[in-house]
């Protein structure tokens, strides 16, 4: 976080860029007032593109700390939905994160993308925010940038390398699932990641990709967008096999890892007799499936914990001076055991 006082874009901002007076501002954005709707929809149009939020409750709280600090859910907040079937991760980082608060002698409060209108009463002026894997060029990060508001993120912020104020797991995690098939002996891994913008995603396809450099193999890869979920894995698998079945499946989400484990049964190939496969992301689908799926324990609670101290040491004035990164666990299971 750079040293931007928070009190975000005032009245006074909005009347100036639009060339009209405050009171012409006031009334166009309550409704009230004889102003020509073309004037209405010109000033309505600069608030809107100066992320001007006018809430007279929320400009007061503003001078003073509420105790309360929100967390945003990005990866849900692209689903569409916040219940996806057999996705357990958000939820538990974020139930961590809201025990955590509480220990800290704060309030928690979810939001979902923070970018969408009707924007939550109050939504900006809360003391902090948890951004859980933002996106390259993410609007809300820079919502939260434009108006002061202290934020840390759970994984590092793609357009913003020099913000320290974030968390994560390390690498060992995946390095361990691909040792692990690489220790079975195989020789074609593929390679099935999302396609978010997200530094899970990125930086997850560059581990695979040196690993496949540093073991003489040819990276294949496919891409598949979050919200395909089970359905999505299933409908991979014909691409998957259609220059033969790989010796291994390396899936990052846990549901593609699912919906693959499933077309795979349907075409007659057997896991782990045929192919092995494992997932970067410990899904519940991924546990209940059969035979249960190898996969990356990203150590939820973990993260939701560290995520809230550092919030906290950052609303008390000392933002730390590197990121906090925590160790990730491999899980092996019947998915990549053979023998």
């Amino acid at each position: 976080m750079g040293t931007q006082q928070r009190g975000g874009v005032t009245i006074r901002d909005v009347a100036r860029r639009a060339g009209v007076s405050v009171t012409a501002v006031s009334h166009a954005i309550n409704g009230k007032g004889t102003l020509s709707a073309e004037t209405r929809e010109h000033i309505k149009a600069v608030a809107a593109s100066m992320n001007y939020r006018a809430d007279a409750l929320a400009r007061g709280l503003r001078r003073a700390p509420l105790g309360v600090v929100g967390f945003v859910i990005r990866p849900l907040d692209a689903l569409g939905e916040y219940r996806p079937e057999g996705v357990d991760v958000f939820l538990r980082v974020a139930s961590s994160a809201a025990t955590a608060a509480l220990d800290a002698g704060l309030g928690l409060m979810l939001l979902p993308d923070l970018t969408r209108t009707p924007l939550p009463p109050l939504a900006l002026s809360l003391d902090g925010y948890i951004v859980m894997n933002p996106v390259r060029d993410d609007p809300v990060i820079e919502l939260l940038r434009g108006h002061g508001i202290p934020y840390v993120t759970l994984g590092q912020d793609p357009s913003h390398p020099d913000v320290a104020t974030w968390v994560a797991n390390d690498d060992r995690g995946t390095r361990a699932a691909l040792a692990d098939l690489d220790r079975a002996r195989v020789d074609r891994v593929t390679y099935v990641g999302g396609t978010a913008q997200d530094a899970w995603n990125l930086e997850s396809e560059e581990i695979y990709r040196s690993w496949c450099a540093d073991t003489g193999r040819a990276p294949v890869l496919f891409h598949l967008p979050e919200g395909a979920g089970t359905e999505g894995g299933r409908a991979l698998v014909p691409s998957l096999l259609e220059h033969g079945a790989p010796d291994a499946i390396f899936c990052l989400t846990g549901r593609h890892a699912a919906g693959v484990a499933e077309g795979l049964a349907e075409a007659g190939v057997r896991c782990p007799e045929d192919l092995l496969l494992a997932t970067g992301s410990d899904a519940e689908q991924a546990r209940t499936a059969r035979p249960a799926i190898s996969a990356v324990d990203l150590q939820p609670e973990e993260l939701g914990s560290a995520l809230v101290g550092m919030l906290a040491s950052v609303l008390d004035g000392a933002p730390p001076r590197e990121p906090v990164l925590l160790a990730s666990r491999y899980r092996r299971r019947g998915s990549s055991r053979r023998g």
